[in-house]
């Protein structure tokens, strides 16, 4: 069983209500032995309705963090990170945030394309279907090639999951020029991926990314996979962790990967 979840959001991110306490509590219920807390700081994130501004106060999180990290460090390992949304207009202030903390572990992510989120209606209606996809991994492929304060990049085809087409299937070769070039800068610049199971949980069938995707990063000399449920509330933790070992050894993957201090450790699936 896989007892490490490396992507999870309390009430100190902006999408999530989840007192911290609770979440550990849960994570103690379910056996696992490390989680890393992941807040978002995403930058210039665009008004919406929610009115998410996805700022994080660094202070009060790693005040609580460090205060409940030492009450359970009987019962599990608490490890403090964040996922930091990119854009090419705030790689500076990406960077100077990444290296203003130590960090055991940071996750770059795109969530914002041409100032829209995907989550948001307005860009597919910009991006139909496949150019959806298309224009958010040409982004992050800028973003890889330009910034470098991550361990791991977080849900490369998050877009999927949001596409209205109800008859849109994510097919490997239609991206696999872009994807390629993707995986190929993240693996030679030291980085890894994350599988993260939302994907199980918006109903795709299958984590972000694709397995296709996972076994492609596998056979150009990818090790570094975390595991990471994006839980925003304690039910959602360790989500369908049960499916990920069968999955990830049937595409060649024989160990995931935790950090601390930034470091990667291997451990067998």
């Amino acid at each position: 069983m896989i007892r490490s979840d490396f992507h999870l959001h309390t009430s100190h991110s902006s999408d999530s209500k989840a007192p911290m306490e609770s979440m550990i509590l849960k994570a103690v219920d379910l056996g696992l032995t490390k989680i890393c807390f992941t807040e978002h700081q995403d930058y210039d994130y665009p008004e919406n309705d929610e009115n998410f501004d996805f700022l994080l106060d660094i202070q009060t999180y790693k005040k609580e963090l460090f205060t409940l990290k030492d009450k359970y460090k009987d019962h599990i390992q608490v490890l403090f990170g964040t996922e930091i949304g990119l854009m090419p207009t705030t790689y500076d202030k990406c960077r100077a945030f990444a290296r203003s903390e130590n960090f055991d572990f940071i996750i770059g992510s795109t969530h914002i394309v041409d100032q829209m989120d995907p989550y948001e209606s307005i860009f597919f209606e910009t991006y139909p279907g496949k150019q959806g996809l298309t224009r958010y991994l040409e982004v992050i492929l800028e973003n890889v090639q330009t910034y470098h304060d991550y361990c791991v990049y977080g849900h490369l085809d998050y877009a999927v999951r949001y596409c209205p087409d109800k008859n849109y299937h994510f097919v490997y070769k239609d991206y696999a020029d872009l994807i390629e070039e993707i995986l190929r800068t993240v693996i030679d610049d030291g980085k890894g991926i994350e599988v993260n199971t939302g994907g199980y949980k918006y109903g795709l069938g299958y984590p972000n990314p694709h397995p296709d995707i996972l076994k492609r990063y596998r056979e150009l000399g990818g090790e570094i996979l975390t595991i990471g449920s994006d839980g925003h509330c304690p039910e959602h933790m360790a989500y369908d962790f049960s499916k990920l070992s069968d999955l990830l050894t049937s595409v060649g993957f024989r160990y995931y990967t935790v950090f601390k201090d930034q470091k990667p450790e291997f451990i067998k699936l």
